[in-house]
Parts: structure tokens; sequence; C-alpha cells
């Protein structure tokens, strides 16, 4: 029996995003998230219990200020004391793992998918997806974009704005488009 496309995603292989089961269960990552976006905060507390469910794990006390939004959600593993300011983004195609005491300013946006580059292929939705590996204690300024098959290691610092091309080694700090050490 040939692999589903979720399975094709899972395993980080060519698969292509415009299928009814990966239809579905971006379906359910907008209703979880228009939940923790709407609600009230005190009614929502530090995570809607829609978006906690939809996760494949967060800690207890991890903060996610709204806006929020995630493309699946099932792909994001969420450590202890993780902050995600107003406005951040995820589009977890592929596996997205924040370490304990992370903190990201407002706007942060991580991408996962990469397109195919033969615009043939590409215009049928073949993509890939990258995982995302964020260390303990790492800080990510305002607006900083990070791609998929990074790795942003223990207490490092990207600054705002930056756009995060390749890995971060722990406790160093980038800046910049492209992202480059300081």
């Amino acid at each position: 029996m040939p692999a589903s496309e979720r399975d094709k995603m899972a395993a980080g292989e060519w698969y292509c995003c415009l299928d009814d089961e990966l239809d579905l269960l971006r379906r359910q990552a907008r209703l979880a998230v228009h939940a923790h976006n709407s609600l009230p905060p005190d009614e929502r507390g530090a995570m809607a219990p829609a978006l906690r469910a939809l996760f494949a794990q967060a800690a207890l006390n991890v903060f996610i200020e709204a806006p929020f939004h995630c493309s699946y959600g099932i792909n994001i593993t969420l450590g202890e004391r993780v902050y995600f300011n107003a406005g951040c983004t995820i589009l977890d195609s592929g596996r997205v793992s924040i370490g304990e005491r992370s903190m990201f300013g407002p706007g942060v946006q991580i991408y996962c998918a990469e397109h195919h580059k033969e615009p043939a292929l590409r215009s049928t939705g073949i993509e890939i997806a990258r995982p995302v590996t964020i260390g303990s204690d790492v800080w990510i300024g305002g607006s900083a974009i990070i791609l998929g098959g990074l790795t942003i290691g223990d207490g490092a610092i990207v600054g705002a704005g930056a756009v995060v091309t390749r890995d971060v080694p722990a406790g160093a700090t980038v800046v910049g488009n492209p992202a480059r050490i300081r």
C-alpha cells in the first residue's frame, strides 16, 4: 500500500499538500487557532484548550499571545515556559520542537515547507517538510523568520527582523538578512 501524503510529509519526503486528509488537518488547526484568537483573555488563559489539544506536546506553563497561527499544530512540541508574543506564525508541515524557556517576539514566523523548484510540480502542490529545532533559553526577536531544516542552539539570540537561513550555534547571536553571527 503506498504511503499517504500525510505519511510522506511526516517522513520528510516530497508530498502533495493538495490532499483531502491534509485539508482536514489544516481545517482542524484553523478551528483551534480561531478559538484561541477569539476567546477573551480571561477565558483563554495562557492558551485556549482547543489549541493545547492540537499540539503534539505543550508544557502546562506555555503562554501564547493572540493572535497566533499554525498550519497543523500536530507537529509542534513546546517545552516548559515557552512564550510567544502576538502575531507569531508556525507553518508546521515539518516537526517544530522548541526547548524550555525560549521566547519569541511579536510577528516571528517559522516556515517548514519548501515548495518544489520545478514550476510544473510546484503548481500541483508538491512540497517537502523540513523540521525546525530550537533549543532552550533561546530569544527570537520580533519579525524574525526561521526557515525549515534548521537548528538554533541553546542560549542563542536571533535579532529582530533576521532571516535565519542556516543553523545557529549554541550561545551565538545572529542578525540581518540573511542572518549572520555578530
